[in-house]
């Protein structure tokens, strides 16, 4: 099992994909890991991706983060930092079915390094509110404690992901492990790729599932 540490030199550009491999850049072979806890700018929702409600609940979060990043310098123990990659945890109602993508749970996020604060995420959505196609009501700040996963690469379409996380199951079995999915922990993806810039074919997401011991 991997152990992740969430050491960052001080004084130096934060970039988490860069600095924290483990996390952000996994083989494509599943493996058990340990996430650590990570703070977030989050938006929860429900709806189809690329609906209304998750293209608003996304270019929130990119504003917000952008914000955050070129305005924050004054902050008390700012750091400059890298916006890193969309993220999200996903929870569907019923059984699984493809044509009724309205009733999909997710919270989407973005992560956020230590100074950002909830005094920090106010004066954001002060900023954030006067742009189009935002809902800066929507913008929460949270601790995740992601806890024990088995994460994989996957390269694809987002129509096969289902390959791949039939992998992660196998590897958790194999390892002593069982699905944890709940309320709480839920299924997670890390979006690698703009899929608005990317061949369907070449998409890389990370894809978790939160396990424990069986």
């Amino acid at each position: 099992m991997f152990q992740y540490s969430l050491i960052i030199m001080p004084s130096v550009k934060i970039d988490y994909k860069k600095d924290q491999k483990g996390l952000y850049s996994p083989s494509a072979i599943p493996s058990v890991i340990n996430i650590p806890r990570m703070r977030f700018i989050s938006v929860k929702g429900k709806g189809s991706p690329g609906g209304e409600n998750f293209n608003c609940a996304v270019s929130t979060l990119y504003s917000a983060a952008y914000t955050i990043k070129m305005k924050g310098k004054s902050v008390p123990g700012y750091a400059e930092f890298t916006v890193p990659p969309l993220e999200g945890l996903w929870t569907i109602e019923g059984e699984y079915d493809p044509s009724k993508m309205d009733s999909w749970m997710w919270t989407l996020m973005i992560r956020m390094p230590d100074f950002v604060t909830d005094t920090v995420l106010s004066w954001t959505k002060d900023i954030v509110n006067d742009k189009p196609g935002t809902n800066a009501s929507l913008l929460s700040l949270w601790e995740f404690d992601e806890g024990m996963c088995v994460q994989s690469m996957h390269i694809g379409s987002y129509d096969t992901e289902s390959e791949t996380y039939q992998k992660i199951v196998n590897t958790a079995e194999r390892e002593g492990y069982i699905i944890d999915l709940n309320g709480e922990r839920r299924h997670h993806e890390i979006y690698l790729s703009d899929p608005e810039k990317t061949e369907a074919s070449k998409l890389k997401t990370i894809l978790r599932l939160p396990v424990k011991r069986s």
